[in-house]
């Protein structure tokens, strides 16, 4: 059989639109469909990342999705993992292991709410991918090169993340209020002088003890009550060694 010759290009006729050849699709991977999915996250938080709007994102159908990712609920956990993966992980210095774990849990908590609120996804949620293990393995050094006990240190690792999961999602939840094109720091400053002023307007003999800390309640400082929270849990769980580390 004669074989057949290799169609010319030609150019566009009168009266057509130049058409472009459509860029070639990229295969896809469970890797593609999760840093997808925490760019929808990134722009518009978690309720936008469904699994019909990561297959648009992609140009494909949502059944295409499925062969990667079971659904929804998995491909959150994937997200959290792979958010996990840029906690950067201290090496235990028994000597430091307390600052350090405050270290640890500050760059979670900057890692987390550089996320929006992705955050909703761990809490009450057991570590299972290998990103959020490594942290969970690393908060747990810190506490046993510490001496702190393994049974202290096991309810102490769920203590310290659910705490940094509910300051997070407080967070997320305060600059959502903040409308748009306002700074967040100066709206929150009137947010709460609004609640300044009502606190003190509050009757004195039914409210005494509130009415006396109007300026202490009504603090913005997030960053000092964060910091606040967590020197109180770290100092809890090292009133539980027994031994000092050794150096």
């Amino acid at each position: 059989m004669p074989t057949a010759r290799p169609e010319p290009e030609l150019p566009t006729p009168p009266g057509r639109r130049p058409r472009k050849a459509a860029p070639p699709k990229q295969p896809l991977t469970q890797e593609a469909v999760v840093e997808t999915a925490i760019r929808v996250l990134d722009a518009e938080g978690l309720e936008a990342v469904t699994m019909r709007r990561v297959a648009q994102e992609l140009g494909t159908g949502p059944a295409s999705l499925y062969a990667h990712v079971s659904g929804k609920d998995e491909l959150r956990e994937l997200m959290l993992d792979r958010v996990a993966a840029e906690i950067r992980l201290p090496v235990p210095d028994p000597g430091r292991w307390q600052e350090q774990l405050k270290d640890l849990a500050r760059e979670i908590r900057r890692v987390y709410v550089s996320h929006r609120d992705i955050a909703t996804v761990s809490m009450g949620s057991v570590p299972t991918g290998p990103h959020l293990l490594d942290v969970a393995e690393a908060q747990l050094a810190l506490m046993r090169v510490g001496g702190v006990p393994k049974k202290i240190a096991g309810m102490a690792v769920d203590t310290l993340g659910a705490f940094l999961d509910a300051d997070a999602i407080e967070g997320t939840v305060y600059y959502a209020k903040t409308p748009a094109g306002e700074d967040p720091h100066a709206y929150f400053e009137e947010y709460f002088g609004q609640f300044r002023k009502y606190f003190a307007a509050l009757p004195r003999d039914r409210y005494p003890v509130i009415t006396g800390m109007v300026e202490e309640l009504t603090d913005a400082d997030d960053d000092g009550r964060f910091e606040f929270g967590l020197d109180v849990i770290v100092r809890g769980i090292a009133s539980y060694v027994e031994e000092p580390p050794s150096t």
